[in-house]
């Protein structure tokens, strides 16, 4: 195949390009994607330039090969300015029809740091294929950073190349951006220009930055309604958006609903593919992503339901469900704008991770699946959630939600923490539950109530380490909760160590409000509880308080619905506790 080379160069003269332009030679042919440059950038014609056979299109943009700002003016003449002026912005030509737009899946970003951020795409002309309508080859995909929406002052850009291994996507990890700023991106593959994606960068760790705005969104089920939380989402001013997982469904085709599944429950490579392309097709979450970064942590769904660990819902034999679990793992790090350090290794995939936000806050992602224990008081031939009474085996301080690494891992970086906000983002309800309204104790397994132990060890952590303002995130209920964390909610006056907030579905179908009204009288440590209404979490915070606006939209049974905050609630530094604002 033909040489590709990767440019990382910082802006250039306007005049130069446009000089570079007007004395175009004959011998320099038009880089169009996929043709050889016939320029000399010091290497024979058989060497592999960036992104050749041994290189992903994950892997780093920075590599031999790479030319950087004095190496391309070392160059020298007409032919280096004409071959920056072709792969910068504007010089781009116009799209060229080559047998289908190959961007059907929109773009993303994800990951920020304050240096650099993950930019995706996968190339897929026919998304609901099961090749995408892709060749069974490697192409080229051009990308380019930008510090302005309208691409003409370029600072980073480059070639990657499509694996047909890897469904044809892409994940560039940008790198040698500047701290906290905006800056647009898009890319280039068979002639086709992507949309136009904006990303943001975190702060420097020393510095100390005034706000974080953040939307915190979860379970999105295809057939349950249309996304237009997300419509709404993309059109406000935030830094990120965390989702906390069921980003797909696994569940086979229903009648009756808005929309439909297009294919049977996956339980391949193939399947989840062709199920991650059908929800990356929506015009709203497109237009989410499109909009600012992602940081993302898988649930249940993104597998099988309610799966703990190697255990699936049916009892299904350890191996065998490994494989499916591999399988569901790797589509979903291919659809998504993940790192390298998150792509799956067979069934295990590493997502905790954690994010700084200088002085004023970190974020903990954390995965309450893969390393679980199963749900405790299953030999009822049950193997999911249930409801259950008088369990101990829910209180057995060996069991664990976390997994014993992940849990040192979170509890040293809380006692490491210097910022002014803790933030625990996770899948689920921390809060205890109580399922039984009066006399008698009842409680869900699937959840923290599941693995009480593990829960204590965490809470009791905060009571005696104190980090600064712990704040925890959580979704999967498919309703808003606002709650005090207590080590222990039977005993008056327990201290509050911690605030949470947990979002509703972004189109998930709620669970029955009046049954769980009926349990608030037993849980006085909920402050507030909605399950009629879909939509998300909308965070603002600086120094002093934590505020968090609970935002729905009116209906999801059509889109365009209108969006409104239901209810407001804030946390005051240094004093744990939402309350109504």
């Amino acid at each position: 195949m033909g040489r590709e080379v990767t440019l990382v160069v910082g802006s250039m003269d306007e005049r130069g390009v446009e000089r570079a332009k007007s004395n175009r030679q004959a011998s320099v042919e038009e880089l169009v994607l996929g043709q050889r440059v016939s320029v000399g950038v010091g290497r024979e014609d058989g060497d592999e330039a960036c992104c050749g056979a041994g290189q992903s299109a994950a892997m780093p943009a920075t590599n031999p090969g790479v030319i950087d700002r004095r190496r391309l003016l070392a160059v020298g003449g007409t032919v280096a300015a004409v071959l920056a002026a072709d792969r910068l912005a504007g010089a781009w030509p116009a799209p060229v029809q080559r047998g289908g737009y190959p961007f059907t899946l929109g773009v993303a970003s994800g990951d920020p740091a304050p240096g650099g951020v993950v930019l995706w795409t996968r190339l897929a002309t026919e998304p609901l294929v099961a090749d995408g309508g892709m060749p069974a080859r490697m192409v080229p995909v051009d990308w380019q950073v930008a510090a302005d929406p309208d691409l003409a002052r370029i600072v980073r850009g480059g070639t990657v190349l499509a694996q047909p291994a890897d469904a044809h996507a892409v994940h560039v990890e940008v790198e040698g951006l500047e701290p906290a700023r905006s800056y647009w991106y898009r890319f280039r593959a068979g002639g086709e220009l992507s949309p136009v994606g904006r990303t943001r960068t975190l702060p420097a760790p020393e510095s100390s930055p005034g706000r974080l705005a953040l939307a915190v969104v979860s379970c999105q089920h295809f057939e349950h309604g249309y996304y237009s939380a997300y419509q709404h989402l993309a059109h406000e001013d935030l830094d990120l958006v965390l989702h906390l997982g069921d980003y797909l469904y696994e569940t086979a085709p229903a009648d009756g609903q808005p929309r439909r599944h297009t294919t049977p429950a996956p339980t391949d490579l193939a399947g989840y593919r062709l199920r991650h392309a059908l929800y990356r097709t929506d015009p709203d979450l497109q237009a989410a992503h499109a909009a600012m970064p992602f940081v993302l942590t898988w649930d249940d769904h993104e597998v099988d339901n309610d799966y703990a660990g190697d255990h699936s819902e049916r009892f299904d034999p350890p191996a065998a469900f490994r494989r499916r679990r591999a399988a569901a793992y790797r589509a979903y790090w291919e659809h998504l704008p993940l790192r390298r350090r998150s792509r799956p290794r067979g069934p295990a995939a590493r997502l905790y991770r954690r994010l700084r936000f200088g002085d004023l806050a970190e974020l903990s992602v954390l995965d309450t699946r893969q390393y679980r224990d199963d749900q405790p008081c299953d030999t009822n031939g049950v193997a999911r959630g249930q409801v259950v009474v008088g369990c101990a085996e829910r209180l057995d301080p060996r069991r664990s939600l976390l997994g014993a690494e992940q849990r040192r891992w979170l509890l040293a970086g809380l006692d490491r923490s210097r910022v002014r906000w803790n933030v625990i983002a996770q899948q689920l309800l921390m809060a205890e539950l109580e399922l039984q309204p009066g006399p008698g104790l009842a409680y869900g397994s699937d959840g923290w109530d599941g693995y009480a132990a593990d829960r204590a060890h965490i809470l009791q952590f905060l009571q005696a380490r104190r980090p600064s303002n712990p704040i925890v995130l959580g979704g999967d209920m498919h309703s808003f909760w606002v709650n005090d964390l207590h080590l222990d909610n039977h005993r008056p006056g327990a201290k509050v160590l911690a605030s949470e907030f947990v979002g509703t579905s972004i189109s998930s179908s709620g669970p029955p409000y009046e049954q769980y009204r009926a349990y608030l009288p037993d849980n006085p440590h909920v402050r507030f509880f909605e399950s009629r209404w879909r939509g998300y979490l909308h965070c603002q915070v600086d120094h002093r308080r934590w505020r968090t606006e609970l935002r729905v939209v009116d209906t999801v049974q059509r889109p365009g619905a209108p969006v409104r905050t239901l209810a407001s609630f804030v946390v005051e530094g240094g004093r744990p506790g939402p309350q109504r604002a």
